[in-house]
Order: C-alpha cells, then sequence, then structure tokens
C-alpha cells in the first residue's frame, strides 16, 4: 500500500497537486497551511555556504592503527590496535558551491574521529603548509582570492598584489602553482594535518607531532590543460569519482605517518616548528607510520551528511593538545563560531557531528533548532549538589600546555637560523622539482599572469620569483613580457 504524503508534524495532506483556491479560478487561500509549508520549506533548503572550502564531498571511513605509537601520546584511538569510525570532507578552498572542482587551488583535507574520549578533528588541506602564519591576516588572504565587490568577477591582480606584498606566501603559491595544484582526483592526492600540533604520553611527557595521509593510490595530478577540460565538461568531476569509487567497493585508503619531535628541541630546530608555511625536513624527522585510514560508505544524504559536517581544530582528546602555531590557535576559535552562524547553535548535535562512541555530559541548553536535552532532574549549572557532572581533571589528563611568556606582544614568531620567507620554497623549486616539472611550473605562473596582473603589481611578482630562485624568476618575466608583446 503507498504511503501516504503527510506535513513535517505527520499530518495527512489532501493533495499533491493542487492547491486551495477561492472557486476554480480564485486566488490561493492563505490557510492552505501544506501549500505555506512546502514554498516556506523550499524558500529556507538551503544554509549559508562556507565562506572558504564551500564546494566539496566526503565520506565515512575507519581507521585502524597498525603500528605503536603509544610512547607518543595515550590519545585512545592511537593505541595499537584500536579502530575508530571516521568521516571526511574534501574541498576547494575559494570557489563557491557552483565552482569547477578543477580549479587551481589547495584541497581541504578535514577528517572527524569519532572516539570514546568524544570527536577529534584534524583540519587540514592537502598541502603541508600555508599561505599565512598568522590569523589576523586570514580575512584579508580569503578576500584576495574571491570576488571583486563591483564587478562580481574574480581577480589574478588581486591575488597576486596580496601574494607579493606577503612574502610568506611563496612557498604554497610554489606548491600551487607546481603539479600538485590540481590532483587528479581526491584518492589521488596526500593530506596533512599541516598545523604542528601536540602529543602527551601516559608519563606527562610532551611531543610536537604533524600528521601525514599518504594515499595509497599514489599521487596523481592534472595538467592545466586537463584540468581546464574538465572545468567545462565534468565541474562535478571530484566529487563523483569519489562517490563511484565507493559505490564499486573500490575503497581508497591512506596510511597515516606522524613527524614526531621532542619538546626540547624546539627550540633550537633550524626552522621555527610552529610556521604554518615551514615544513619539517624528512631526514631529521622521518615519518612513523601510525596505521590505515580506508573509506568505506558514502553518505545516505549528501546535506545531512556532508554540507551540515562541522570540523573545528578545538575538538582534541586527552592525549592531543595545541601548539604555539597562531593560525592553528586562531582557528581554535573561528570555526566552531562560524559553525553557530552558518547551521546554528547547536550544530553538534546533527548527525554528523555528534559524538558517536562518547557519552555526552553537558549543561548546554536550549537556543534554536534544540533537540538534545537533559532530564529535568539535572541540574543545570555547576557545581550543584543534586548529581549533575562535575570537571574531572583526571579523566581530561594533561591538556596539552607549554610555557610561554606572559607580556602581551606583537612580535610574531621568533625567527630560527634558517628561517626565511622563500627558503623553503626556493628548496621546493631546486632540489625538489625535475626540470619537467620546473618547466610546467613556469608555464603555470606566465598562464596566470597573463590572466590579468598589471602594474605595480606584475613588477612585484617578477621579484617575487626571482627571490624564490633567480632563474625560474627570470623565465617567468621572460615568458610574461613574451606574451604581453604578443597580444599588443
Amino acid at each position: 500500500m503507498t504511503k501516504p504524503t503527510t506535513t513535517n508534524t505527520g499530518i495527512p495532506v489532501a493533495s499533491d497537486n493542487e492547491s486551495l483556491t477561492a472557486g476554480t479560478q480564485g486566488p490561493i487561500l492563505l490557510h492552505d497551511h501544506y501549500l505555506i509549508e512546502k514554498l516556506a520549506q523550499f524558500n529556507r533548503e538551503r544554509v549559508p555556504e562556507r565562506i572558504v572550502h564551500a564546494k566539496g564531498a566526503g565520506a565515512y571511513g575507519e581507521l585502524v592503527v597498525t603500528n605503536d605509537v603509544s610512547r607518543f601520546t595515550k590519545a585512545k584511538l592511537f593505541q595499537p590496535g584500536a579502530r575508530t569510525e571516521s568521516l571526511v570532507r574534501f574541498s576547494t578552498v575559494a570557489g563557491e558551491q557552483g565552482s569547477p572542482d578543477t580549479w587551481r587551488d589547495p584541497r581541504g583535507f578535514a577528517v572527524k574521529f569519532y572516539t570514546e574520549d568524544g570527536n577529534y578533528d584534524i583540519v587540514g588541506n592537502n598541502t603541508p603548509i600555508f599561505f599565512i602564519k598568522d590569523p589576523i591576516k586570514f580575512p584579508d588572504f580569503i578576500r584576495s582570492q574571491k570576488r571583486l565587490p563591483g564587478s562580481g568577477l574574480r581577480d589574478h591582480n588581486m591575488q597576486w598584489d596580496f601574494w607579493t606584498l606577503r612574502p610568506e606566501t611563496a612557498h604554497q603559491v610554489t606548491w600551487l602553482m607546481g603539479d600538485r595544484g590540481v590532483p587528479a582526483t581526491y584518492r589521488h592526492m596526500n593530506g596533512y594535518g599541516s598545523h604542528t600540533y601536540q602529543w602527551v604520553n601516559a608519563k606527562g611527557e610532551r611531543f610536537w607531532v604533524k600528521y601525514h595521509f599518504k594515499t595509497d593510490q599514489g599521487i596523481k595530478n592534472l595538467t592545466q590543460a586537463e584540468a581546464d577540460q574538465r572545468a567545462g565538461t565534468d565541474p562535478d568531476f571530484h566529487r563523483q569519482d569519489l562517490y563511484e569509487a565507493i559505490e564499486r567497493g573500490e575503497f581508497p585508503s591512506w596510511t597515516l605517518h606522524v613527524q614526531v619531535m621532542p619538546e626540547s628541541e624546539a627550540e633550537g630546530y633550524r626552522f621555527n616548528p610552529f610556521d604554518l608555511t615551514k615544513v619539517w625536513s624528512h631526514k631529521d624527522y622521518p615519518l612513523i607510520e601510525v596505521g590505515r585510514w580506508t573509506l568505506n560508505r558514502n553518505p545516505q544524504n549528501y546535506f545531512v551528511d556532508i554540507e551540515q559536517a562541522a570540523f573545528e581544530p578545538s575538538n582534541v582528546v586527552p592525549g592531543i593538545g595545541f601548539s604555539p602555531d597562531k593560525m592553528l590557535l586562531g582557528r581554535v576559535f573561528s570555526y566552531a563560531d562560524a559553525h553557530r552562524y552558518r547551521i546554528g547553535t547547536n550544530y553538534a548535535q546533527l548527525p554528523p557531528n555528534r559524538a558517536r562512541a562518547a557519552e555526552v555530559n553537558t549543561y548546554s541548553k536550549e537556543g534554536a533548532m534544540r533537540y538534545d536535552y537533559n532530564a529535568p532532574e539535572v541540574p543545570v549549572y555547576a557545581p550543584n549538589s543534586f548529581g549533575g557532572p562535575h570537571a574531572d581533571a583526571t579523566r581530561a589528563g594533561d591538556e596539552g600546555t607549554w610555557t610561554f611568556g606572559q607580556e602581551a606582544v606583537r612580535a610574531g614568531y621568533i625567527q630560527h637560523r634558517e628561517d626565511g620567507d622563500f627558503t623553503q620554497a626556493g628548496t621546493l623549486v631546486r632540489e625538489v622539482y625535475n626540470d619537467e616539472e620546473r618547466d610546467r611550473l613556469v608555464g603555470n605562473v606566465v598562464g596566470h599572469v597573463l590572466g590579468g596582473v598589471g602594474e605595480p603589481v606584475l613588477s612585484r611578482v617578477f621579484d617575487y620569483w626571482k627571490s624564490v630562485d633567480p632563474e625560474i624568476g627570470k623565465r617567468i618575466e621572460e615568458g610574461v613580457r613574451t606574451g604581453l608583446n604578443g597580444n599588443a
């Protein structure tokens, strides 16, 4: 028997086809409450899209720990043999909901682990570094990559203006303009926690760590021409590829590794280990395997499971803490605040965000769209004498603090002996890229700059790349000058 249509509150509906009117040709009546509900619901189907990382895809999976890293952390999800359900969302950064998947852009790589001590989120990218090192610059950076207020168009001149005025962007821009600027699929790219986190072991010893998700499918990328072709013919290519691979049973996987630095070695390291524009040398701190992470289940409903998914670096569990990474500390506030604005005060109760393996005991109450609530006999304040939850420092464990000065300053990062905005970008060009990759880097930059960059920004672009590497900078200037003369 066919199920009857009902209103959102379960009341049977008289018709799916005709509105209630005053006679056959009369006006629609306001008391057709199902019509009003249907239209009002339709008008509100979309929540505000994310300011950044608006376009994405995701899936559920599981992390299985295959190595013993308990000497570094007491976090339960990283203990030998542990299995933890997880959710991931991959995304582009600058594009809107309808933008093509294959624009040249970093890719978001956000993972939520549903642990028995609560949810743990790693919010990173497919690059181990970022454009800036201080969160006060973040709104300006994102606005420079978005659209002009007058024309509503993206503007290469605006992008290069910001990049060249912020030389710390050089390392990330060199990655972006290289081969990995457009991954072939989400399955064929690495992921990184990017930030420096803190691990604490059972003895209370502290370590600084960086996360590396190495794809088991191998690294594959698109050339600029291939990316442009896909953008025009299949703008949802990455989302479709991920969904269909999982539906076929070809579950993509990544091997999770960490770099571990003893707390005492940070001050003397040749690069500032908390600077998000820098990497740690694998020779200095080799990768240590943690486990295998596999995506094996598609969302049942994209809006519910992926669009409403909320990832936030403030979600850390016992055995894991923060670091003096300024970008991480800024994001500890900003992500949760963005979720409260975008999907509501009680976003943590939504299916992809609620704790699945941990008991929730909170004094949070009321607010729009409240669903879960405490029993009426549970007090609404702490401390109390009537059986309500109380904070327990022994269960929370070490909160991952560190020693820092008490004077308020605006001093940026302490410069270590090999720090410099262009140092690692130059190393990437000269020692990591081969000749063919350097050729493609030059071609990508030249093509991008010819897309509308003019003076005084243009001269700074040439100086920027000459600071990365004199030969690369010379080739870029020659390529742009040739292109401009050819278009004269």
